[in-house]
């Protein structure tokens, strides 16, 4: 009971249980409270606010709580109620709105005894709903500037009175064209920061030098318009720093495109950086209107207050500049704001990692943990769930040790993320909207070749056993600390790089050593023979497709044919080399219609 009690008594939502017998309040914990504080009378307790109260109701009836208590109706009338907005206030016009639940309690005889009301503050709801409110002003605002300067163009060409010259009729192409690429822009960077939102967003970070990148944007920022002067000032001995070429020139676009909204086009654009230990520091500045230093904190955030509605750095152009938060971060680095105030231009500053200490070659002096973390730097893991915050915590946790990970929260992904990026390892959710992680291992043929660790809450026995029976490499159960993690993809990618042999009976097969023995004979096998049964034996158990063996035995070079005479001729050649008999397989067993499986363990 006293468990109980504190954990009622520390909810973020607030419990108040009312008396059946007089309606009145007999316990309220600390966020009931805090919620109906901004209420309170100096001379009334939070109880006594019931004499006083007046509570109007989803349907517009104002009730005086002292006349009529709220719970005494529902009381009398049975009522169960379930999300309703409701506001509380008192006589000198204080308001309270929140969203309730009330449930009657009945004893043994059926009767109503007490009713638990729970409530949440919509207080911060309403916030949010108008920070999400300034930011659809300030994405329309975006947007609307470009599409101006386009139907204005349009406009004149169509409502001019005397046929235009061909080079007016070019330029006004031109600022179309331009206003086009600048919305393309924009929506881009819109779906960015919704992955970045969702922890969807991945970067495929590889040594690069940072001139190469710095040009590639110059060259972005001119050819697209551009017409500030760019200087460059980077330091000879700068060493090649772990980015994604794409998106770090996406940052540099970005912040160039600031810098030149800001300031006038005959001045400047200066890019610079330098080496900041196990990081290099890149800065662009310009000369322009400069920040207040009131503002800087909010240029990266998405919701600012009410001041950034006025058209200055912390309003206009903050999407980019949410991006570029996004993207920086990804790499493992950090980006902020500095200027000395309004007319005295701003600079940005963003890092990113020194390739040659982010595992890319073991120096003498590396630890033999280091040295591990080298050899698997920059390996692929796929991750998939459909929780955000797990998507980011997954992430964070494999990208600190050393993996390149990807991320998705949408199951439909994983063939083609397979496909272009070459994951060495799945990580997957148990549960998925719609569908189950163990429905995409028979489903999905893509999956059949990977070591797939399962991620759930459930961690009964027979769920993890139902799970390792499916194919998985392992199951790990939430939460769980970076180090369980890391440890156990390790472990299963170490299992999945040295496999045992594979026993069924009297057949053995050997796979790092690519020989495959019968009651102790030697089997002699093709390339392709050998392919075949090693995708069998690794999927023992499970029906493996036509389409699937040719994708995974055959490398895809007949996938989709639709024609399963190869497989089946393969299959007749190694029943017949493993003294297999086709009336009655031992090893390869034909599901008509679809493929052939292995018999598993437990089949034998």
């Amino acid at each position: 009971r006293a468990d109980l009690e504190a954990l009622v008594d520390t909810s973020p939502v607030g419990v108040v249980v009312f008396d059946a017998r007089t309606g009145k309040p007999a316990s309220l914990n600390r966020e009931a409270k805090r919620i109906v504080e901004g209420l309170r009378m100096p001379d009334r307790s939070a109880e006594q606010l019931l004499e006083v109260l007046t509570c109007q109701r989803a349907d517009g009836r104002e009730i005086a709580l002292a006349e009529f208590p709220l719970a005494q109706q529902w009381l009398n009338s049975f009522e169960i109620v379930r999300s309703e907005e409701i506001a509380l206030s008192v006589p000198d016009g204080r308001k309270v709105k929140m969203l309730i639940n009330a449930t009657p309690i009945r004893a043994e005889d059926g009767k109503v005894e007490s009713v638990v009301v729970t409530m949440q503050d919509l207080a911060g709801l309403e916030e949010l709903e108008r920070m999400r409110a300034q930011f659809l002003g300030m994405v329309s605002h975006e947007l609307r500037t470009p599409l101006i300067a386009i139907k204005g163009s349009t406009a004149t060409v169509l409502g001019s009175p005397a046929v235009l010259r061909p080079a007016e009729m070019l330029q006004f192409f031109r600022v179309i064209d331009h206003q086009a690429d600048h919305m393309r822009s924009l929506i881009g960077d819109l779906l960015d920061q919704g992955r970045i939102e969702a922890g969807t967003l991945s970067v495929s970070p590889v040594p690069v030098e940072v001139a190469d990148l710095v040009d590639e944007a110059k060259n972005t920022f001119l050819t697209g318009g551009g017409q500030h002067t760019i200087r460059i000032d980077l330091p000879q001995d700068l060493p090649r720093v772990m980015a994604d070429r794409q998106r770090i020139v996406q940052v540099f676009s970005n912040l160039l495109s600031n810098a030149a909204r800001h300031s006038a086009a005959s001045s400047p654009i200066e890019i610079s950086a330098s080496r900041d230990g196990a990081q290099v520091a890149v800065s662009v500045a310009d000369e322009g209107r400069g920040v207040p230093a009131d503002r800087l904190p909010h240029l990266f955030r998405k919701y600012g207050d009410a001041k950034d509605s006025a058209p200055d750095r912390a309003g206009r152009g903050r999407i980019g500049l949410l991006v570029c938060k996004g993207l920086v971060e990804a790499h493992g680095g950090r980006i902020w704001a500095e200027s000395e105030g309004v007319g005295r231009g701003t600079r940005f500053t963003f890092t990113v990692p020194v390739a040659d200490e982010a595992g890319i070659g073991a120096s003498a002096g590396l630890s033999r943990s280091r040295s591990s973390r080298g050899a698997r730097e920059g390996m692929p893991i796929l991750v998939v769930d459909d929780d955000p915050k797990m998507l980011r915590y997954i992430r964070d946790a494999l990208a600190e040790a050393g993996y390149a990970p990807l991320v998705t929260d949408d199951p439909q992904d994983l063939p083609a993320l397979i496909r272009t990026h070459k994951p060495r390892l799945v990580l997957l959710d148990l549960v998925l909207p719609e569908t189950d992680g163990i429905e995409l291992m028979e489903s999905i043929s893509e999956l059949a070749s990977l070591p797939v660790i399962f991620i759930s809450v459930y961690g009964k026995d027979e769920t993890i056993v139902r799970a390792l029976n499916s194919g998985a490499a392992d199951y790990i159960v939430k939460p769980f600390s970076p180090t369980e993690l890391t440890a156990r993809v390790h472990a299963a990618l170490r299992r999945s790089a040295t496999p045992e042999p594979f026993v069924s009976g009297e057949l053995v097969i050997y796979y790092e050593q690519r020989q495959v023995s019968v009651a102790g004979r030697p089997v002699e096998l093709t390339a392709t023979e050998f392919e075949m049964l090693r995708v069998l034996s690794m999927n023992a158990g499970r029906v493996m497709t036509y389409d699937a063996l040719l994708r995974q035995a055959w490398d895809g070079r007949y996938q989709g044919s639709g024609n399963p005479q190869l497989v089946r001729a393969v299959a007749t050649r190694l029943r017949r080399k493993l003294g297999d008999d086709a009336a009655s397989p031992s090893y390869i067993v034909n599901v008509r219609g679809v493929g052939y499986r292995m018999p598993g363990p437990g089949d034998l």
